[in-house]
C-alpha cells in the first residue's frame, strides 16, 4: 500500500486488507463516519479550505482534523481510487430545507461502479449523512447502519431521501454529468464565503457511531442520539469545556501547527457566534 493509503486506515482505525469491492466500501464508509468529524471550524476561523490532495491529507489525516463535504468525500474519493475502485465525484443541490428556490451545486457526493452496478456513497452530509453505500436505484429502501434511505428520480435527476419518522425527508438532488475540480473549489468558495451560508453563523460537528448512534454538537449544545432518539443532552458551560469535548466525545485534533484550534481561537470564533445571535 502507499504511504497515504496506510495513513488514511490507521486514521480510520481499520486494520483490513481493503479491495475493490462492497465489503471493502462498507466498511471503510461506516468507519470514515466514526473516526473523522464532520466539522465547520475553518469557515468560522476564519481559514481558506484547500481541496488539493496534500491539503486534504495534512488536515483531515495529519492534523486528525474533520471537515465538510468537499473536504470528506474528496479524501474518501482519493482512498477509494488507491484501493482500485473505480470512483469520481458528482455535485448535488442541497433541498433539505425545502428552498422556495432551487438552490446551487454545493455538496459532493460520490458514484462508484462495482461489478457493473452503479452505487452512492457519501461521507460529508453532517448529522444524515449515508453510514453504508446505496444502490443506484429509485424507489428502494435501502438499510444503513443508520437508518432508512432511498433515492427518488425525477428525469435525469436523482433525489436522495431518508426516513424521518413516519414521512419521508429529502436531502438533495443530483445529476451523474461530468464534474471537474474547478467545480468543487466554485462550490467550496460559495459555501464558506457566501454571507447566508448556514456554515458561516454557527459551529456544527458531527461523528456518527459504530452502533448506530451518533453525537452532534450546534454551538454549545451537545447531543447523543441512539436510534432517533436523544440519551443525552448539555448545554457546556463555556469555552474550555466546548474545547475540552470536541477533543474527547469527537476525536478532534486540535494541536497540529497548521490545522490546529487552540483554546483562544476557539474562543474568539464563539464570542463572534454570540455576539451575531444578539
Amino acid at each position: 500500500m502507499s504511504p497515504f493509503l496506510t495513513a488514511y486506515l490507521e486514521r480510520l482505525n481499520w486494520h483490513g486488507t481493503p479491495a475493490a469491492n462492497l465489503e471493502t466500501l462498507r466498511a471503510l464508509h461506516l468507519h470514515h463516519n466514526s473516526a473523522i468529524p464532520f466539522e465547520n471550524l475553518d469557515v468560522l476561523l476564519p481559514r481558506e479550505i484547500q481541496l488539493t490532495d496534500d491539503a486534504l491529507f495534512a488536515k483531515l489525516v495529519t492534523a486528525r482534523r474533520g471537515g465538510y463535504c468537499f473536504e470528506q468525500n474528496g479524501l474518501f474519493e482519493r482512498a477509494l481510487r488507491e484501493i482500485g475502485f473505480t470512483v469520481r465525484s458528482l455535485l448535488g443541490r442541497v433541498v433539505l430545507a425545502n428552498p422556495a428556490e432551487m438552490p446551487p451545486r454545493t455538496h459532493r457526493l460520490l458514484l462508484l461502479e462495482i461489478a457493473g452496478e452503479p452505487w452512492i456513497a457519501d461521507v460529508g452530509f453532517g448529522g444524515q449523512t449515508l453510514t453504508a453505500p446505496v444502490r443506484l436505484q429509485a424507489e428502494i429502501e435501502q438499510e444503513t447502519p443508520h437508518g432508512l434511505y432511498r433515492l427518488m428520480q425525477d428525469g435525469a435527476d436523482w433525489l436522495l431521501q431518508f426516513r424521518h419518522h413516519d414521512h419521508w425527508q429529502s436531502m438533495y438532488r443530483f445529476d451523474l454529468s461530468q464534474q471537474y475540480f474547478s467545480d468543487y473549489v466554485m462550490g467550496n468558495l460559495y459555501s464558506a464565503h457566501w454571507p447566508h451560508s448556514h456554515f458561516r453563523h454557527h459551529l456544527l460537528m458531527c461523528r456518527h457511531l459504530p452502533d448506530g448512534g451518533k453525537l452532534t454538537l450546534t454551538n454549545f449544545h451537545f447531543t447523543h442520539w441512539q436510534n432517533g432518539h436523544v440519551v443525552e443532552q448539555v448545554t457546556l458551560p463555556d469555552v474550555a469545556a466546548l474545547h475540552e469535548l470536541m477533543q474527547t466525545q469527537f476525536g478532534l485534533g486540535t494541536s497540529d501547527a497548521q490545522n490546529g484550534v487552540t483554546l483562544e481561537q476557539l474562543t474568539a470564533v464563539m464570542s463572534g457566534i454570540s455576539a451575531e445571535s444578539k
